[in-house]
């Protein structure tokens, strides 16, 4: 009433001239009397009930009456101020196009491609001297060799890869059901079942097997003591787990990639089996072997980031922009645009993680050795030199831009160092380990059934058969788990780029704050050895 008593005077002085005016509009009248008396009550209520924001009228814009109630009826400018971050991104200019036509890395694409056309010729060629010599030389040496190594060899080989795969999805199931269980079920079951398999390998009583079950056990011990190292990590670890898979459900067929690229190894690992088995007759059959191998790790690796970018893509999308993608466009794209990329990202990565794990495994060795010292810090440079050109969060912005592999691993690990912490945060990352060591365990539980079944069928076969099904259960099971690892790193990335996005809970932003504090439970890592830790 306060707002209403001070206009009064104004108008009473004003009355006359309104009266020798032309007929006003009784309206104005009416709300001349409502404002200044106190209305009968079922005038008031009949009042509120059609205009209930009117007495908004003398605070706002005065002039036309419907426009002031329209604009009263944003009452707290607060709020709108509070959804501007959610729609501006961090990073200046025009957004980036999520529509590139260019093929990214086309020299390592040729490379791949020349690569695959060799393999697949050499595999043919392979097979093609085995089926002949079989066929046409029967009682032959070489002959009776190779139905040896059909019957006893590849068998237990192709159970090996079969198993893998059942074992590939269900971790993926699990991890995506049951992810803060499921990483210390993962750490931990590493460890018991290296160690199972180890001395079952040393109980064959074989030289060979027993040097492969002293390696298999030694890896354990390894395995185990990472395992408490991380302890302080596992509950952010399973936390981003669980948000990070969330996005999946939105997206029907989004692991349809991941099962072709299995289906696609298991096809081309079957005839490599064989192609080995004609190699073996070969004039340098260690030479063509140790090919092979390399030949199906890269295969295998580009069907694993083939998968990632698919996913990748599809997830970018969602948290960046708020798209539901097509999978299959990005599919194709993953198969297209983006392959080079995938060519690359598989020979660098590996080699990365590799010099990644050596640097932290010399760093809690060096004590007070000053041999260990210049080894672990001369790792280190050369791991900090190369990091930023090429790494595993590349894949994101490769799938989501269309970026090379070298400019997309700058741009991402660049975003990671303009936010506060989050660098030191994502290299303290342990998903890549835990992803890793799903498959070390599945290789090992292929161990255990192709070797108990060549032990059981021909010993002298036990040790290559062995070592053969933990290879190609290691690499099935990493095709598999492409989508949890996909989901993990467009977390980070796409929280990084956008951090004020409500997509995103407080999981890292609390992680980040604590850090700041000095109450973060993370382990320091090499490249980051002055984190604030506190007391776990």
């Amino acid at each position: 009433m306060g707002a209403a008593e001070n206009p009064a005077p104004p108008r009473q002085e004003a009355a006359p001239v309104r009266r020798a005016a032309p007929a006003p509009a009784p309206e104005a009248v009416e709300k001349v009397v409502v404002v200044d008396q106190a209305p009968p009550p079922e005038a008031a209520a009949r009042l509120q009930a059609q205009r209930p924001l009117a007495p908004l009228q003398v605070t706002t814009q005065a002039p036309p009456p419907p426009m002031s109630v329209a604009s009263g009826s944003v009452e707290p400018p607060p709020q709108v101020a509070a959804y501007q971050p959610v729609m501006q991104p961090p990073q200046q200019g025009p957004l980036p196009s999520l529509n590139s036509r260019k093929y990214t890395n086309g020299i390592t694409l040729c490379l791949f491609l020349l690569h695959l056309a060799a393999a697949a010729f050499a595999m043919g060629f392979f097979v093609f001297k085995t089926v002949q010599e079989i066929s046409q030389h029967p009682r032959s040496h070489n002959a009776r060799r190779e139905r040896s190594l059909l019957g006893n060899w590849l068998l237990p080989v192709e159970g090996a890869v079969a198993l893998s795969i059942v074992l590939a999805f269900a971790w993926q199931k699990a991890v995506r059901a049951w992810p803060r269980a499921m990483v210390r079920v993962i750490l931990w079951s590493s460890f018991a079942v290296t160690l199972a398999v180890g001395a079952l390998l040393m109980c064959f009583s074989m030289l060979a097997t027993v040097g492969l079950g002293v390696a298999m056990v030694v890896f354990s011990i390894g395995t185990g003591l990472y395992a408490c190292w991380v302890t302080r990590r596992v509950g952010f670890t399973a936390r981003v787990f669980e948000h990070a898979v969330k996005p999946v459900d939105k997206f029907r067929g989004l692991n349809g990639p991941a099962y072709l690229m299995v289906a696609a190894g298991f096809a081309w690992i079957s005839v490599w089996c064989v192609a080995v088995i004609g190699a073996v007759n070969f004039r340098f059959p260690g030479l063509t072997i140790f090919g092979l191998v390399v030949s199906l790790a890269w295969t295998a690796e580009v069907m694993r980031n083939v998968a990632n970018l698919t996913a990748s893509r599809v997830i970018a999308l969602y948290y960046l922009r708020g798209m539901q993608s097509s999978v299959q466009f990005s599919f194709q794209r993953a198969l297209s645009y983006n392959l080079g990329s995938a060519c690359l990202g598989s020979l660098f990565v590996p080699t990365i993680e590799a010099l990644r794990i050596l640097a932290r495994g010399l760093n809690l060795l060096e004590g007070e050795d000053e041999f260990m010292f210049s080894c672990a810090h001369c790792c280190l440079h050369v791991m900090n030199a190369i990091f930023s050109f090429g790494n595993s969060w590349a894949f994101v912005h490769i799938a989501a831009y269309g970026r090379g592999f070298v400019q997309a691993s700058r741009s991402t690990w660049g975003q990671f160092e303009a936010l506060p912490g989050m660098a030191a945060l994502v290299d303290s990352d342990i998903t890549s380990s835990v992803c890793f060591l799903t498959g070390v365990t599945s290789g090992a539980l292929c161990v255990a059934l192709a070797g108990s079944w060549a032990f059981a069928t021909h010993r002298h076969y036990t040790a290559t058969v062995s070592l053969l099904a933990f290879y190609v259960g290691y690499l099935m099971t990493r095709i598999g788990m492409a989508l949890p690892q996909a989901c993990v790193g467009c977390y980070y990335v796409c929280y990084a780029e956008n951090p004020t996005s409500r997509l995103f809970d407080g999981t890292i932003p609390d992680r980040l704050s604590k850090m700041q504090e000095g109450r973060d439970p993370l382990v320091p890592t090499p490249r980051f050895p002055h984190q604030h830790v506190g007391s776990a």
